[in-house]
C-alpha cells in the first residue's frame, strides 16, 4: 500500500491532491498542515471519515515532529505542498514566507533524510520526496518564449524568492545526499476550495456581492492557467514515473491576460446568476464593476509554461480547457457560500494586500 504524507494538506492545491489521492483504494494519506488562515480543516471534510485518512497539526518547520511523523507513518512519497503562496502577502511582509517556504523546506528534507537512512535499501530505492513549486521562480517573459525546466531562475517577488530557494534546497538534497527527489513547477491554479485572495475566487465573490473588480495596472499582465485537478493528476504521474532529480513542468495551455480573465468571469457569472436578477448589484452588469487599481510592485508581465516533458516522460496531459474549468470554479463557488463565509471569518475582509511599499531610509 502506497503511503503519502501531504504536507499542506489542509490548503487549497494540497486538499484536492488529497481527495484524488484517496480514490485509489490501496493508498493512505497522512496530512501534515499548520492550519494558516488558508489552510482550512473545512477542506478536508469529505475524507475526514475515510479511514485511510489521518491528520496532524504541525509545522513543517519543526524537525522534531516531522522526524516523529516520518518515523511512525514511513510514507513511501512525501508531497510537500506547504507554503505561504499569496505574492501581496509576502510584499507586505516576507518573513512568514522565509520561515516555511524556505526554512521549512529545509527540515522537511533534512528530516526526510535522516530518517530514511536508517531503512533497508529497498525501501530507500522506492522512497520520493516530490516538492511543488510554482512558474514564479523564473521571473518574467515578454511577448514571446516560453518557461522549461532549463529556464534560468530569476524571481521577482518575495514569495518567488523563497520559493526558487527551496527548489534549490531539494535539488542539493539530491546531488549532495542523494535523496530520490523531484520538483514540480506549475502555472496558476484555479478551482475548488481555493483562498478568496486569489484572483478568481475574489472576482467571483466581489462580484455577486456587487463590490469592486479591482485589476492591477491595465491588466495586460499575461499568466498560463491550469485547473487544479489537472495539476494533480500531474504530481500523481511524477510520483509514478518521474526521475529521481528531474524537474517537472505544468500547464494548462491557457495564456489570458488578467482582464481577459475577469471578463470571462463576469460572462460565466452572467450565465448562471443574471445580473438583472442579482439584487446586490447597483449597475446594469457585471462588467460594470471593474476597477484598474495600481499595480503590484515587481509585477511580472508574462508567464507561460512548455509542458512537453511532463506530457512526453509522464504521459500527463490537462484534461479541462479554460472555459471548462472555468465554468466548474464558478459553479462550485455558487454551491458553496457557506464554506466562503467560513473560510473569511475573522481574517480576512478581501481588502487589497501588498501596498506596503518601499521601506524609507
Amino acid at each position: 500500500m502506497e503511503r503519502f504524507l501531504v504536507t499542506g494538506g489542509a490548503g487549497f492545491i494540497g486538499s484536492n491532491f488529497v481527495r484524488l489521492a484517496l480514490e485509489e483504494p490501496q493508498r493512505r494519506v497522512l496530512v501534515l498542515d499548520k492550519l494558516t488562515y488558508a489552510g482550512r480543516p473545512e477542506n478536508l471534510e469529505s475524507v475526514q471519515d475515510d479511514e485511510r485518512f489521518a491528520f496532524e497539526q504541525a509545522d513543517i518547520a519543526d524537525r522534531e515532529a516531522v522526524t516523529r511523523l516520518l518515523k511512525g507513518f514511513r510514507p513511501t512519497a512525501v508531497i510537500n505542498f506547504a507554503a505561504e503562496s499569496h505574492v501581496d502577502r509576502s510584499i507586505d511582509d516576507p518573513s512568514d514566507f522565509i520561515r516555511t517556504n524556505v526554512v521549512g523546506a529545509f527540515e522537511l528534507l533534512e528530516a526526510s533524510r535522516r530518517v530514511i537512512g536508517d531503512w533497508s535499501d529497498a525501501d530507500r530505492k522506492a522512497f520520493r520526496f516530490l516538492h511543488v513549486s510554482t512558474d514564479e521562480v523564473y521571473g518574467s517573459l515578454g511577448e514571446e518564449g516560453l518557461f522549461t525546466e532549463e529556464t534560468s531562475y530569476a524571481p521577482n517577488s518575495p514569495y518567488a524568492a523563497s520559493k526558487a530557494g527551496a527548489d534549490h534546497l531539494v535539488r542539493a538534497y539530491f546531488k549532495t545526499f542523494g535523496l530520490p527527489a523531484l520538483v514540480t513547477n506549475c502555472s496558476n491554479n484555479y478551482g475548488p476550495h481555493q483562498f478568496p485572495e486569489k484572483l478568481i475566487p475574489l472576482m467571483i465573490l466581489n462580484a455577486l456581492e456587487g463590490r469592486d473588480l479591482p485589476i492591477y495596472g491595465d491588466g495586460s499582465n499575461v499568466r498560463d492557467w491550469i485547473y487544479v485537478e489537472d495539476h494533480c493528476e500531474g504530481i500523481l504521474a511524477a510520483l509514478a514515473n518521474g526521475r529521481p532529480g528531474e524537474k517537472y513542468n505544468f500547464g494548462g495551455a491557457a495564456e489570458r491576460s488578467n482582464l481577459e480573465v475577469v471578463d470571462s468571469l463576469c460572462a460565466a457569472l452572467e450565465k448562471e446568476v443574471p445580473a438583472a436578477k442579482n439584487e446586490a448589484l447597483k449597475v446594469d452588469s457585471y462588467g460594470d464593476l471593474k476597477r484598474f487599481v495600481t499595480d503590484r510592485p515587481g509585477h511580472d508581465w508574462r508567464y507561460a509554461i512548455d509542458d512537453s516533458k511532463a506530457r512526453r516522460e509522464l504521459d500527463w496531459a490537462p484534461k479541462h480547457s479554460f472555459e471548462q474549468g472555468l465554468a466548474a470554479t464558478v459553479n462550485w463557488y455558487l454551491e458553496n457560500r457557506d464554506w466562503c463565509t467560513a473560510v473569511q471569518q475573522a481574517n480576512y475582509d478581501r481588502d487589497r494586500l501588498g501596498l506596503a511599499g518601499v521601506a524609507q531610509g
